[in-house]
């Protein structure tokens, strides 16, 4: 586990095929659109994952945030890296799809730069400590050309849908 993450964004190879695409993260995560914001897992080991936002022109959100000036909301960032704590997480339990991620709490998040159309944001997040009892705590950096965008600690927990 780790006490700190890198402030060195992942190399990506785009010309590669992602681990998951949108498709595929559909079978782990329960997020549809308009509400799916994560659009590819590049890698994922037993202690870190690393994902993709390919931010377009055509999102909804910049209808209203803001005319003329397009800016990709902060909570949405923090949004997209919860979705990719989550397929970290789920991935851990033997049926996903049985699955819910809640979190809990996000601690230290900072917005170092503005995130806009035609961005493309790297996540990556890595596990604090191991998962105990449903519950994970994750450190997630998202990078766009190599500079920090957002970075925050959160906590999740893992539950069975009732």
């Amino acid at each position: 586990m780790m006490d700190q993450i890198s402030k060195t964004a992942p190399e990506i190879n785009f010309d590669e095929a992602p681990m998951y695409n949108r498709e595929k993260i559909k079978t782990i995560l329960p997020h549809r659109e308009p509400f799916l914001f994560i659009d590819e897992i590049r890698d994922i080991g037993d202690d870190f994952i690393t994902g993709v936002k390919f931010v377009r022109e055509d999102e909804d959100y910049f209808k209203g945030h803001f005319p003329g000036e397009p800016v990709m909301p902060g909570v949405l960032q923090l949004e997209t890296m919860a979705q990719t704590g989550g397929v970290l997480i789920l991935s851990t339990v033997k049926n996903p799809q049985d699955y819910l991620t809640f979190f809990m709490k996000i601690d230290n998040a900072k917005f170092k730069q503005k995130v806009v159309p035609g961005d493309t944001i790297i996540f990556r997040l890595n596990l604090i400590s191991p998962i105990r009892r449903g519950l994970c705590h994750m450190r997630g950096v998202g990078f766009v050309d190599g500079k920090i965008v957002v970075e925050a600690d959160l906590l999740a927990q893992i539950a069975p849908k009732k």
